[in-house]
C-alpha cells in the first residue's frame, strides 16, 4: 500500500515538471522579438517655396471672365477681404493683369473648411507672382529653378533644314535659330541636297524635370556647297551682357541689319520690280518689299537702330511703322495688327515695334518689309550692308582660346545621315530594340 502511493506521488511530481518546462519554454519563446511595422512618412513636396504637404493644392487656369476677386470668391473669401489684398499688393503686382490660359494655384487650409492662404499666378512657364494673405499679406515676384543641358545634334540635309531637324525628333525651333545665325551668310532657302551641319546647344528644363524650351545655341557648323562656316557665341560685353556669333577666326556672321523682322518665318513673296498679279488682270504691279508670312501677333523686330519716323495706318499700307536708321538707310514694316513704336521712339536692333497682322491691301497674315537706300526703294537681299561690330582686339586672344575647345568638339560629332528607303533590303529589330538596316 505505502509503495503505491509513494508510486502515485512520483508519476505526480513527474507531471508537474513537465508542465513547468512547457511553461519556461513558452516564455522563452515569449522573448523573441515581434516583427514591427515599419510607417513610411509621405515625401516631402516643395513648390514655389512652399511645403505642399501642408495645403491643400488647387490649381486652374484662368478663364474667360475670371478675375481676381471672382476667384477668391468662388473659393469662400468674402469681398472685403478680396478688397484687402487688393490695397496691400497694389505696389507689388496689378491683379487686373490676369491672362486668360495661365495657370494658378491656391494653397488652402489642410483641413475641411479648405480656406484659401495663398494665391499663386504664372504668367510664364517660369516665372510667378505669389500673393500671400495667410499671415500678414504681402506679394512678390518670383522665378522658378531653370537646369540648362547641353545636347548635341547633327545632319544631313534632302530637301530642308527643317525637315532635317524634324526626322531626327528635334524641334523646328532649332532650324529657326539657325538660320537666324547665319542669316547674311547662307540663304536658307537655297540650301543644297547632302549640306551638312552640327550644332552645340542647350534645352531649359524647370525643376530639373520639366521641359521649358530651347535656350541658345553655343555653337554651329554648317557645310554649305562645300565650303565650312563655324559660328560661336561669344559674349563681347559682359557689363551689358552683350553677345553675338564670331567665326572661327573672329569675324562677326551678323551685319548692321538683321535680315528678317520677324523670327520662325518664311519668305511669300520676294522684292520683284516686274511682278505680275491675275487679280489686277495680270499687269505688271512691283512689289518693292518682301513678304514675311507668320501668324497673326507674331512680334515685329526694328532690323536695326534707328528714330521712328512714321507710325500710322494709312491706304494699303493699313498699321506700318516706318524707321530711319543713318543719312543712308530706312526701313518700313506693313499690315500689322497693332503698333507698339510711336514717331520720336529710338529703337534698337531686335525691339518689338508692332505685331503681324492684315490691315490694308494683304490676302494673309505676313509683314511687308521695305527698305531704303539713299532715298530708294531697294532689295535689302542684294545689298552689301555694313558689318556689325567686330571682336575688339583686346578680345580677340580670349576668344580664340574660347572657341577652341568648342571647336574640336563639334569636329568630333558624327553626322547622322539620311535613310534612303530604296536601298533598304532589310529591317530587322535587334532584341536591345534598335533597328538594323541591311542593304
Amino acid at each position: 500500500m505505502e509503495q503505491t502511493r509513494i508510486r502515485r506521488l512520483g508519476q505526480k511530481c513527474l507531471i508537474l515538471l513537465a508542465f513547468a518546462l512547457v511553461i519556461i519554454s513558452c516564455k522563452k519563446e515569449d522573448k523573441t522579438p515581434i516583427d514591427t511595422v515599419s510607417v513610411i512618412e509621405p515625401e516631402e513636396v516643395y513648390e514655389f517655396g512652399f511645403k505642399l504637404n501642408d495645403y491643400v493644392v488647387k490649381r486652374d487656369t484662368i478663364r474667360k471672365g475670371d478675375s481676381f476677386g471672382e476667384i477668391l470668391q468662388r473659393n469662400q473669401i468674402d469681398y472685403s477681404k478680396i478688397f484687402q489684398i487688393a490695397q496691400h499688393t497694389k505696389d507689388s503686382f496689378d491683379i487686373t493683369r490676369l491672362q486668360i490660359g495661365k495657370p494658378y494655384t491656391l494653397l488652402c487650409s489642410n483641413d475641411s473648411l479648405q480656406q484659401p492662404k495663398c494665391f499663386i499666378y504664372q504668367p510664364t512657364k517660369t516665372d510667378y507672382v505669389v500673393i500671400n494673405f495667410q499671415d500678414s499679406i504681402h506679394a512678390y515676384s518670383s522665378t522658378k529653378p531653370i537646369k540648362f543641358v547641353e545636347k548635341e545634334v547633327s545632319g544631313v540635309i534632302e530637301s530642308n533644314i527643317s525637315e532635317a531637324f524634324a526626322k531626327q525628333g528635334k524641334s523646328v525651333l532649332l532650324a529657326y535659330k539657325m538660320s537666324d545665325i547665319y542669316a547674311w551668310t547662307i540663304d536658307f532657302f537655297r540650301l543644297q541636297k547632302n549640306d551638312k551641319f552640327r550644332l552645340i546647344y542647350t534645352e531649359k528644363y524647370i525643376d530639373d524635370s520639366i521641359y521649358a524650351g530651347i535656350d541658345n545655341i553655343k555653337a554651329a557648323y554648317f557645310q554649305h556647297n562645300g565650303e565650312d562656316f563655324y559660328a560661336f557665341e561669344f559674349e563681347t560685353d559682359t557689363v551689358r551682357g552683350l553677345k553675338d556669333y564670331f567665326t572661327e577666326d573672329a569675324k562677326n556672321l551678323r551685319r548692321a541689319f538683321l535680315k528678317a523682322p520677324v523670327e520662325y518665318k518664311r519668305i511669300s513673296s520676294r522684292y520683284n520690280l516686274n511682278r505680275r498679279i491675275a487679280l489686277y488682270g495680270n499687269r505688271v504691279r512691283p512689289h518693292k518689299g518682301t513678304d514675311f508670312a507668320a501668324n497673326i501677333g507674331t512680334p515685329i523686330r526694328a532690323t536695326a537702330n534707328g528714330t521712328v519716323i512714321e507710325s500710322a495706318k494709312r491706304g494699303g499700307n493699313g498699321n506700318y511703322v516706318k524707321i530711319k536708321h543713318n543719312s543712308t538707310y530706312s526701313t518700313q514694316y506693313l499690315h500689322m495688327s497693332k503698333r507698339k513704336a510711336k514717331v520720336g521712339d529710338f529703337v534698337k536692333q531686335g525691339d518689338v515695334i508692332g505685331y503681324v497682322g492684315m490691315t490694308g491691301n494683304t490676302s494673309g497674315p505676313h509683314v511687308c518689309y521695305r527698305f531704303w537706300k539713299n532715298g530708294k526703294q531697294v532689295d535689302p537681299f542684294k545689298q552689301k550692308l555694313p558689318e556689325a561690330e567686330a571682336i575688339s582686339d583686346s578680345l580677340k586672344a580670349k576668344y580664340l582660346k574660347f572657341v577652341k575647345p568648342l571647336k574640336t568638339q563639334l569636329d568630333g560629332i558624327e553626322f547622322i545621315l539620311p535613310i534612303d528607303e530604296n536601298q533598304i533590303l532589310d529591317i530587322q529589330e535587334t532584341s536591345k530594340n534598335t533597328i538594323t538596316y541591311t542593304k
